[in-house]
């Protein structure tokens, strides 16, 4: 099995010891992005549906990076800090897919990295 690290200059640099991605195969596995703005590497974004857009940016970035686009997602994993905001992220998350939509679960969980409330990542197919 060979893997390949993707690194994409537009997207933010991991805050821990992960990649942003890494393709093996016919296949990109995105690790999970949280609303840092690239250039300023701060949380920009002052709610959640600008965290969404700010996290489906950085992904966007991160699979073109890899040659690939939001057609190729096949499954997304979405974090909410609150389910409340399931409506709010649904919204903007689906302006980055038309049709033939990837298999989703999305959970709510205690706590999310720099107090965030959206973290979603991605498996993307060539």
């Amino acid at each position: 099995m060979s893997k390949t690290i993707i690194n994409a200059q537009h997207a933010p640099a991991p805050i821990g010891p992960y990649s942003q991605a890494v393709m093996t195969g016919n296949l990109l596995f995105v690790s999970g992005q949280i609303a840092i703005d690239p250039k300023t590497g701060n949380i920009e974004a002052k709610d959640a549906a600008a965290e969404t857009t700010q996290v489906m940016q950085n992904i966007a970035a991160i699979l073109g990076a890899a040659g690939l686009g939001f057609e190729h997602v096949v499954k997304t994993t979405v974090f909410l800090s609150h389910m409340s905001l399931f409506t709010i992220v649904n919204e903007v998350y689906g302006n980055y897919f038309s049709n033939n939509f990837p298999a989703r679960e999305t959970v709510a969980v205690k706590g999310l990295p720099k107090n965030v409330n959206v973290e979603i990542s991605v498996i993307a197919a060539k």
